[in-house]
């Protein structure tokens, strides 16, 4: 097997409303398909970033939480590729997100920070 690329990222969220609204208006990220599944109460919708990537909102009634924090197993955080960082955080901040400081990575020497989406997922932005 040879994995190709990453396909799509999928996120379950607590409020379908609030987080399509943050992953569109606020992150831009664009609106390839939105799908109701009566059977499941469930909300699917697909998101272009970059025109490339796509990530999958997901809405399930009484969906579990879960842990947060940054050492935690599973997956540690999704990160997005900007052009000026400096021009991202001053966007996000606009917008009322709150964004940490920017750091510079000690192996690649490029500056990344971390915000998180409406549920707490930690989301990275990264300088390329």
């Amino acid at each position: 097997m040879q994995l190709k690329r990453i396909h799509h990222v999928a996120i379950i969220v607590s409020n379908y409303e609030r987080s399509k609204d943050f992953y569109t208006r606020v992150l831009g990220c664009n609106v390839v398909e939105e799908t109701y599944r009566a059977e499941r109460d469930s909300y699917k919708l697909d998101l272009e970033v970059g025109g490339v990537y796509q990530i999958e909102l997901f809405s399930f009634p009484g969906a579990p939480q879960r842990p947060s924090y940054p050492e935690a197993r599973g997956l540690r955080h999704l990160a997005f590729s900007v052009e000026n960082i400096e021009d991202a955080v001053n966007e996000l901040s606009d917008k009322g997100i709150k964004v940490e400081d920017i750091r510079v990575d000690p192996i690649t020497e490029k500056q990344y920070t971390f915000f998180q989406d409406p549920d707490g997922l930690p989301l990275e932005l990264y300088e390329d």
